[in-house]
């Protein structure tokens, strides 16, 4: 059965319909922007564009798009002249762009050839300045999408807060991100904050069996339980736990120097960003060994985990770790990929040795 990669539309997801109803019933006293936040990979830019189509439908049935009307086939078709989608033109290109945002960024005076910006250009947020002097289409609600919020830079930030300071009338902007400490406290102040939670397992389990996706419950315990990006993994590659780190989570539990050799060279075919998100969650997983406790993303890998928690000094598994999330800042562009990959095992492989 093949896997269905949900894309964001109109409808909200089956753990966030209860949520959506309860916050749009408050629809007459909104704010003029939100910020909804929450664990990677639970739906938020779902929620998002769901609730902006919710807000501009003509017939909303208890509150939320009724799918059937114009406005929600404008919505729909990625042209209703009242909704604008801010995203880097990466994450417009991954979802098939085609909206007036992804068509007009590709257009923009550059080279084809030239790779899509991922970060959410000065322009994007210039151009709205229009926008708001025109009347919305039919009197309703006008409502800019932004995300992920993490990918506005230190001008388009700025840019962004003068207009959350002086709010042009009839319009609602939706912010989505994951992380709310990573953006200026200024505009987190000038947003009112909409926390999603995690779906319960249950909830979880039977939207990905509907998305075709076996064993749910391991690909849930490698997105630390948040389904979309469960989906997203299952869609991806063949097992839960990476070969790669099945390979060098054998290697580190192997007493002895180890043989990083092989990993290294597995590692040179996947994207720096992917294999060092997948050592953070080893690592998280190597800590909670070392207090007693289960692993929570790679259960499959318990045994070695467990024997690699037994030896290692806590202290250098933490300074690891740390040290893994910091060369996330250079993950896109690392001077050397062969000699940081390289550099980057030995580091593991010496902090999993007493």
């Amino acid at each position: 059965m093949a896997i269905n990669l949900p894309r964001p539309g109109y409808e909200f997801l089956p753990w966030q319909k209860t949520i959506a109803a309860n916050w749009l019933a408050q629809r007459e006293r909104f704010s003029h922007a939100w910020l909804i936040h929450g664990l990677a990979g639970i739906g938020k830019t779902h929620f998002a564009r769901a609730a902006a189509a919710s807000l501009l439908c003509e017939q909303p049935q208890h509150g939320m798009a009724c799918g059937r009307c114009e406005a929600c086939g404008w919505v729909a078709a990625g042209n209703h002249p009242d909704l604008r989608l801010l995203r880097p033109d990466s994450v417009a290109q991954e979802e098939g762009a085609g909206e007036e945002e992804g068509e007009a960024a590709s257009a923009e005076g550059g080279s084809a050839k030239k790779a899509p910006s991922k970060e959410i250009r000065a322009e994007q947020i210039r151009r709205l300045g229009n926008w708001f002097n025109t009347a919305t289409h039919r009197g309703g609600w006008r409502v800019a999408v932004l995300y992920p919020a993490e990918a506005l830079n230190h001008i388009t930030a700025n840019a962004l807060l003068k207009i959350l300071e002086e709010p042009p009338a009839h319009t609602v902007f939706l912010l989505v991100a994951n992380a709310p400490d990573k953006l200026l406290p200024t505009i987190v102040s000038r947003c009112r904050r909409l926390p999603l939670p995690v779906p319960a397992l249950p909830d979880a389990q039977a939207w990905m069996a509907e998305q075709g996706v076996r064993d749910a419950d391991a690909w849930l315990a490698a997105a630390g339980g948040a389904p979309v990006l469960a989906v997203r993994l299952a869609a991806g590659r063949d097992q839960p736990c990476p070969a790669w780190l099945q390979q060098l989570s054998a290697e580190l539990a192997r007493p002895g120097q180890g043989d990083i050799g092989s990993v290294a060279d597995l590692l040179e075919k996947t994207a720096a960003s992917e294999w060092l998100d997948a050592l953070q969650r080893y690592y998280f997983d190597l800590q909670l060994a070392t207090a007693g406790l289960a692993p929570r993303y790679y259960p499959a890998l318990a045994a070695d985990i467990a024997a690699i928690a037994q030896r290692a000094e806590p202290v250098g598994l933490s300074d690891t770790a740390q040290w893994i999330k910091r060369q996330q800042a250079i993950a896109e562009h690392p001077l050397n990929p062969k000699l940081f990959i390289h550099s980057a095992l030995q580091r593991i492989l010496l902090s999993t040795r007493a």
